[in-house]
């Protein structure tokens, strides 16, 4: 068989533009909390950290004490 080139049928493409680096990177960050879990290894709870701008997770073992505890610090400085 014969091979030929064919035309493109779609518009040459552009340059590509560089994404804007945000001033502020810790503003992307969600933080949950997963907790009541079975205790395995004397860890009852996960922090669920996800990253937004690198669409990134972490999931970390902690203890339900340590829940608390990030709350409540948190709570303080919000009322602050």
């Amino acid at each position: 068989m014969c091979q030929r080139m064919k035309n493109r049928t779609e518009a040459p493409a552009e340059k590509l533009k560089l994404s804007e680096i945000p001033e502020k990177l810790w503003t992307y960050l969600l933080v949950d909390f997963i907790t009541k879990l079975p205790l395995i290894t004397r860890k009852d709870a996960i922090l669920v950290v996800y990253n937004k701008l690198f669409k990134i997770t972490h999931f970390v073992t902690i203890t339900e004490e340590l829940v608390m505890w990030c709350w409540t610090e948190n709570h303080s400085l919000q009322q602050s």
